[in-house]
């Protein structure tokens, strides 16, 4: 029987450290990395304006990304997905996608407080001044109120990390 890919994503709050991990993620273990921001800037430049923008676009990405990190993970290579897995409906995306091609997934879940959080997203302003319009406080609390904990009810293979970890 042929060794399918195994599918890694990733849950935490605006400025948990995601798209950092994601990154790290991919080299450890010689997988594809795939961005959501990268797909939405590339396909969507300049029309993205708003959290509801955000939306609308993720979704229609969806089906096409889908497909894309299923074929991957047919011929046994691992993806590492930049997107948010950030509530019950995403989260059942991810397994869905990696269970019907059989494949097995790992959710990585990056459990940091609001502080902890606000502190990264300031840095991340001072790094990326092109994000310093959507990393502010007033975004990260309209998001985080969507917001939900993975649950082991689920049937996630969670891995979690704490912001001592």
């Amino acid at each position: 029987m042929k060794k399918l890919g195994t599918l890694y994503f990733f849950c935490g709050k605006m400025g948990a450290g995601k798209s950092t991990k994601s990154k790290q993620l991919a080299i450890d273990k010689h997988a594809v990395l795939l961005s959501e921001d990268e797909w939405l800037s590339s396909l969507y430049p300049n029309q993205i304006a708003s959290f509801e923008d955000y939306i609308k676009f993720s979704t229609q990405l969806k089906p096409l990304v889908k497909k894309h990190v299923q074929n991957i993970l047919s011929v046994g290579t691992d993806v590492v997905m930049d997107f948010p897995a950030n509530t019950q409906k995403l989260r059942k995306w991810f397994l869905d996608m990696a269970l019907e091609v059989n494949a097995n997934h790992q959710l990585i879940f990056l459990n940091l407080n609001n502080e902890q959080c606000l502190r990264q997203i300031a840095q991340r302003r001072k790094e990326q001044p092109e994000r310093a319009a959507f990393d502010t406080e007033e975004v990260f609390n309209h998001i985080t109120k969507f917001f939900e904990a993975p649950e082991a009810s689920e049937g996630l293979n969670i891995l979690e990390f704490s912001g001592k970890d």
